[in-house]
């Protein structure tokens, strides 16, 4: 499966590595994994990094992304992880790259890279980059190790979403067998504190449903700057708050920003990835999002949820 992207990886002596912007565990993990393994068994290629800020992930290991020139484009092989669509891609200087490759476990939309990776198999990008160095000969260490197993966590929501398969559990014992501390990861990921706690309990008091339990939280631009929050924290840090209802099946946050009306859609029984994409977004079958342009067509995707959950009862 990874033939021609180690061939392609083998003959470039520049490598710049991408993930979608607003990154999450997974998008930084399989980043900074990538990021290692290429150093770690290719000490003389020049390797880098690039994308926005890490933010509610900055406490990962070598998350600071790197500066570079445009010109180190040319003749360069960049990779890019964990993006199911070309509008999400962190920085769009990789079309200025000789080659490209794509490593990602999404709904398949489009063609992105030169060379595509999407294995929807995979609970994370991580499993996958971490499938890549497995099978391709390359070692891992404690850093690589690391920033691929959080991300592995996020994504997988602790081992516990319908993705995490055997093949989950295979490729996490092969990242212990590295050494590093499997606590520091819990606190940091977990450990809240108490303005966030807080938050949460603002938010949890927000919920509505449809009249088929499709539960949803929506955020005015007017709202935005009273929780003295990101947009990240605010729509997809917000989302699960209503995971845990009984008898919802579908739930849905809605924040409104600059750009448009952020969308993170989940669920725990239904494939929901048609609805994200027929609205300009994507992701995986049953955790996907969107950007629509105003809350008028937010609330008819609201509807295209409702109708789905109302469909599958009958």
């Amino acid at each position: 499966m990874f033939e021609q992207a180690l061939a392609e990886l083998e003959k470039y002596d520049t490598v710049i590595i991408h993930r979608h912007s607003k990154p999450d565990g997974d998008a930084l993990g399989s980043q900074i994994g990538l990021y290692h393994i290429i150093k770690d068994n290719y000490p003389t290629k020049r390797v880098y990094m690039v994308g926005d800020e890490a933010k509610r992930y900055a406490f990962m290991d070598d998350s600071i992304m790197h500066e570079i020139a445009d010109e180190l484009y040319d003749g360069a092989l960049a990779f890019i992880l964990d993006c199911g669509s070309a509008s999400l891609i962190c920085d769009d200087r990789y079309q200025k790259a000789a080659k490209t490759i794509r490593f990602d476990h999404h709904t398949y939309s489009e063609k992105i890279a030169d060379i595509e990776v999407v294995q929807t198999s995979y609970e994370s990008c991580c499993g996958l980059v971490t499938e890549f160095a497995l099978e391709s000969g390359l070692k891992l260490s404690s850093r690589s190790a690391k920033a691929l197993y959080t991300g592995m966590v996020t994504d997988s929501g602790r081992f516990r979403y319908d993705s995490t398969t055997s093949n989950t559990f295979r490729l996490a014992s092969e990242l212990l067998k590295q050494e590093f501390s499997i606590s520091s990861v819990y606190t940091e990921l977990y450990a809240d504190d108490f303005k966030f706690v807080k938050l949460r309990a603002q938010f949890v008091l927000k919920i509505q449903f449809t009249d088929y339990k499709v539960a949803y939280i929506y955020t005015t631009k007017e709202e935005f700057p009273t929780y003295e929050s990101d947009s990240f924290t605010i729509s997809r840090g917000m989302v699960n708050t209503m995971s845990e209802l009984k008898g919802v099946n579908t739930w849905v946050n809605f924040t409104e920003t600059d750009e448009g009306v952020l969308v993170e859609i989940r669920s725990n029984k239904y494939n929901i990835n048609p609805i994200a994409v027929k609205y300009g977004g994507g992701g995986h079958a049953k955790a996907s999002g969107a950007c629509v342009k105003d809350k008028a067509t937010a609330m008819a995707l609201l509807e295209d949820l409702n109708a789905l959950d109302k469909q599958s009862e009958q």
